[in-house]
């Protein structure tokens, strides 16, 4: 029987990261690698009581055995996790690395799906949705390369559009579920590598499965976490510009900075509406280009399931 796991590296409230857990436990996940970015008793007591867990609390201790210490960036943080939780001793077949704010959505059990690949198949990519604010059952759907690409994501989005990649505030990439047991691997946020080269597999069909993204969960969650991912996160400026400079592209940190200058929050606040609120208008253009997805991301239920002393 073929068998999948995840890992994670975590800054979040507890219940937030149990809620994460248990759903993945409910989709099948056979073992679950959680690190925690910080000290959190109440999770790290939970997590391992859960006889499909390993959590591991990232703290000084942790950091002064790895050769170089703590990373300043939380990005090498998870690199080195996702990492060290693929070479620890293999208890599944396929393992993904994914964050808190990242859920898979599938038409069947997620197995199924990974046991029907070829045996020499080494990754295995989905592609994202985005949440669409205010609601964990609508999300804007990728829209894949090609010649259509930039007249959809303008019909879509008519203002800002232009300027983002598949009409996406976040990564379009997805991430990757690898085959484990192979040596030498390091896994990275949206790919793995083997000895220095990457691994290529297949990408997973998005109306076969799928991994949403609540990356705006609301406009004030959404204000709240702009200041950081403009500084360290993924508007930073050292992020290139999501289409050629001499067709107008800009990187995110570029817009943003544009639109401050232009309008501040109010401009601001124009685009988040314009992109990601969950509004009549948007549905709707989503959907005249087939690009409105549906799913119902439920965590009361697995979290009651898996971790009852915390759903009281």
């Amino acid at each position: 029987m073929t068998t999948w796991g995840l890992s994670a590296t975590i800054l979040a409230p507890a219940e937030e990261i149990l809620r994460f857990v248990a759903y993945h436990l409910e989709a099948g996940a056979h073992r679950i690698y959680i690190y925690l970015d910080a000290e959190n008793p109440q999770a790290h007591a939970a997590l391992k009581a859960h006889p499909k867990c390993r959590v591991t609390t990232c703290d000084a201790a942790w950091w002064a055995r790895k050769k170089h210490g703590r990373p300043q960036k939380h990005q090498v943080r998870q690199t080195m996790n996702a990492t060290h939780a693929y070479r620890r001793k293999t208890e599944v077949d396929w393992l993904i690395h994914m964050d808190v704010d990242e859920f898979l959505v599938s038409d069947q059990d997620i197995a199924t799906h990974l046991s029907s690949f070829p045996p020499d198949t080494p990754v295995a990519r989905t592609r994202p949705m985005e949440a669409l604010s205010g609601t964990t059952q609508a999300f804007k759907g990728f829209v894949p390369g090609g010649p259509d690409r930039d007249r959809i994501v303008r019909d879509i989005y008519p203002t800002y559009g232009p300027y983002l990649k598949g009409g996406f505030l976040s990564h379009v990439a997805g991430k990757v579920f690898v085959r484990t047991g192979r040596d030498d691997v390091q896994v990275k946020i949206h790919n793995a590598f083997q000895s220095g080269e990457e691994l290529k597999g297949i990408d997973m069909p998005q109306d076969q499965i799928a991994l949403a993204h609540c990356h705006a969960k609301t406009w004030e969650a959404w204000l709240e976490s702009y200041r950081y991912r403009l500084t360290k996160g993924s508007y930073r400026a050292e992020l290139g510009p999501n289409r050629p400079r001499d067709k107008g592209g800009l990187s995110m940190h570029e817009l943003f900075a544009m639109i401050e200058e232009d309008g501040g929050e109010t401009a601001l606040r124009a685009f988040f509406d314009e992109v990601s609120a969950d509004s009549p208008a948007l549905r709707a253009r989503l959907g005249a280009h087939g690009m409105l997805r549906m799913a119902n991301l439920d965590t009361d239920g697995p979290l009651s399931t898996h971790f009852p002393s915390v759903s009281r």
